[in-house]
């Protein structure tokens, strides 16, 4: 009776010890795939320059949301003219392209037209977007080729991300207001993805 428990026992603990080993490693090859993810998704982002243009598709989205949030009752007190710049050195070169075209000139020269001679038919929210709309047409080539593809639009972008954080935890009334109150999580959010493309592209101008 005692060998039959003693046997029962030995092989409760080899069953419960195999069980273990296959779920180490089960952890073990999840902990590989994970970190051969990661490595792809830096080599995607890092590398590739479609992976520079995502992010600055996000980051450009990102602004035009706290813009458009700034003319809603979710609105902070941040400088949100700030977000201006920002989207002139952040846009997707595709984008920046078309609108430093000949269709940004007719956007831009329909808007002067507006706001000059029927300011009454030109609404206040299509101020910053004219006022975009303009730097792009008119911005020199100093701004628009040589400073948008070196690391000056980048820490341009990240000085203005930073300062617009700062400013919208301090109307907030807090840190832990602005992940807490509805109004504050929401810019919260933009902000956080208008500092992604700047930290991350510095990063790998200083890496690479």
């Amino acid at each position: 009776m005692w060998k039959t428990k003693n046997y029962l026992a030995m092989r409760t603990d080899f069953q419960d010890e195999a069980t273990a080993k296959l779920i180490t490693s089960d952890l073990n090859d999840l902990a590989v795939a994970a970190d051969n993810l990661t490595q792809h998704v830096i080599i995607m982002l890092g590398v590739s320059g479609s992976g520079i243009s995502v992010l600055q598709f996000i980051a450009s989205i990102s602004a035009i949301y706290l813009l458009i949030l700034d003319r809603t009752n979710w609105k902070t007190n941040i400088f949100t003219s700030l977000l201006i710049p920002y989207i002139f050195f952040s846009l997707p070169s595709l984008i920046f392209t078309i609108f430093r075209g000949e269709i940004g000139r007719w956007i831009a020269l329909i808007a002067v037209v507006l706001r000059l001679f029927v300011p009454k038919h030109f609404p206040d929210w299509l101020e910053l977007p004219a006022a975009l709309i303009l730097l792009l047409v008119v911005a020199p080539d100093l701004f628009a080729n040589t400073f948008r593809s070196n690391a000056v639009g980048v820490v341009v972008c990240l000085i203005i991300a930073c300062y617009l954080m700062q400013e919208h935890i301090r109307a907030s009334g807090g840190f832990r207001d602005s992940f807490t109150k509805a109004n504050g999580i929401s810019n919260t959010v933009g902000i956080i993805l208008l500092l992604v493309y700047p930290i991350w592209t510095l990063v790998l101008y200083i890496t690479t």
